[in-house]
């Protein structure tokens, strides 16, 4: 479960959630249940009900577990460890649906790649070239972080 690249990681999801019903894993199951609801979401979302493609699945399920990452910060901060240990399980479920994240010095590289090829000076066009580059193997923040680093 490292990288995926499945052609359909919808279908995928699918899968092993029946698995997880299967082997009565209740954290897995609901995991999965939590991704397919969102992805389901989604879809539904807007005019036009629309079937995602498999990296606007991964977009999803990266908001996911920044969430997920986020919420154990959150409970952790009040002292509710139990709930932290949850929403870290879960983000690391999510985790294992994702491509590697890039360290500080791959992401640094790319970066600097990405803004020599496309002679960007300002942020917004730094930022979509960067973004191109990175293609979701490192959270928008840390991305936008380096991009104002390697502009100033």
């Amino acid at each position: 479960m490292d990288q995926v690249k499945d052609a359909d990681l919808k279908s995928r999801l699918h899968g092993e959630m029946t698995a997880a019903l299967r082997a009565h894993d209740e954290l897995r199951l609901g995991t999965l249940r939590m991704l397919l609801a969102a992805i389901q979401n989604e879809e539904v979302a807007g005019k036009v009900q629309r079937t995602l493609t498999d990296d606007e699945v991964l977009a999803v399920l990266t908001r996911e577990g920044k969430k997920r990452r986020e919420a154990a910060e959150a409970f952790a901060g009040a002292g509710r460890e139990e709930l932290a240990a949850k929403e870290r399980a879960e983000g690391e479920i999510i985790a294992a649906y994702l491509p590697k994240q890039l360290d500080d010095v791959e992401l640094r590289e790319i970066v600097a790649e990405a803004l020599g090829e496309s002679g960007a000076t300002e942020m917004g066009p730094a930022m979509r070239a960067a973004n191109a580059a990175v293609a979701g193997r490192a959270e928008g923040g840390r991305v936008a972080a380096e991009v104002r680093r390697q502009l100033a």
